[in-house]
């Protein structure tokens, strides 16, 4: 077993430093090495571009502290750094296609409302992101969202005979608009404690903000919007407690695979079916398939994270 050695990150140093070199130019020329990752280096131009990825993604971002800015910048390049980690060895070639890339970036900036590459390049100039930056972090998550897939697929348990039944016992559906907190706990950190300060964050500047510092889940970097789903792709009990929430209230946590989960109701609607049995149900099979693989993601990422030295320089 590899020694844990445990991270210690001097927040305000680094505040102080980023606050001190504003421009990427004037960063450039004072880049630091931050952090280690086994081997692999975090600098603060990494963080710095991290950042700006982090603001073309969720404009909202701009409303955090340069601290909490840094904190987040620094958990997601962590992440990152340990996928890279577990990759590299078993990947014979660390790339994707061209059209698989464009595939993936329009998913991920679907919500800015660009639905074309060049458009999105384009937008990525007022961040001062590097194109070739941009393809690097989506095609490290797409290899590693295959690489889950491979793994786990096969562990995925989705009942299709209940799904029927339910979906044919009614003519109208609701659909609840979600956002997600994914956490785990720190270390002799009970759970109330955690909800505590997850809480405070949600009443000081909402959860979208608590998301973005708290969530563990890849949709934190969309302040934990899930989107649209409908009740018939919700689990029993965590529907039941939705269904007790008021418009823009949260649950408490549950305990899921791969951490603790609170869900925000943003929205709600009752619809008629207007789609084909089959499409719909093709489509909540597509949205619980990629929840397990989510939760097995977030289960192998802390496990692999066990056997990982992060070194503060």
């Amino acid at each position: 077993m590899i020694k844990i050695v445990t991270l210690k990150f001097t927040i305000t140093i680094i505040a102080i430093f980023f606050s001190s070199v504003i421009k990427l130019s004037v960063l450039a020329n004072e880049n630091k090495i931050l952090l280690k990752v086994n081997n692999e280096l975090i600098t603060t131009i990494d963080v710095l571009n991290e950042i700006n990825y982090l603001k073309s993604i969720n404009s909202n971002i701009i409303n955090l502290d340069n601290n909490k800015l840094i904190e987040i910048a620094r958990n997601s390049l962590i992440k990152d750094r340990i996928k890279k980690i577990v990759l590299i060895p078993i990947i014979k070639e660390f790339g994707i296609s061209d059209k698989d890339y464009e595939r993936v970036l329009i998913s991920n900036y679907s919500t800015t409302g660009y639905k074309k590459t060049d458009e999105i390049h384009d937008y990525l100039k007022k961040f001062d992101i590097n194109p070739d930056l941009i393809r690097n972090k989506m095609t490290l998550n797409a290899i590693w969202s295959q690489f889950i897939y491979d793994k786990y697929s096969k562990n995925i348990k989705i009942d299709i005979d209940k799904l029927k039944q339910n979906m044919q016992n009614s003519e109208n559906q609701t659909e609840y608009l979600l956002s997600e907190i994914l956490f785990n706990l720190g270390e002799k950190q009970t759970i109330d404690e955690k909800f505590s300060i997850i809480k405070n964050e949600i009443q000081k500047n909402g959860f979208e903000s608590a998301s973005l510092i708290y969530s563990i889940s890849e949709t934190s970097t969309t302040g934990g919007n899930i989107g649209w789903v409908s009740e018939n792709s919700i689990n029993k009990k965590i529907l039941e407690e939705i269904e007790k929430l008021d418009i823009n209230d949260f649950t408490k946590p549950f305990v899921i695979p791969g951490g603790y989960l609170i869900l925000k109701l943003n929205e709600k609607k009752t619809t008629k079916r207007n789609v084909k049995l089959e499409d719909e149900l093709n489509k909540i099979i597509q949205i619980k398939t990629n929840e397990q693989l989510n939760q097995f993601s977030n289960i192998f990422l802390n496990k692999v994270k066990k056997d990982i030295i992060i070194d503060e320089l």
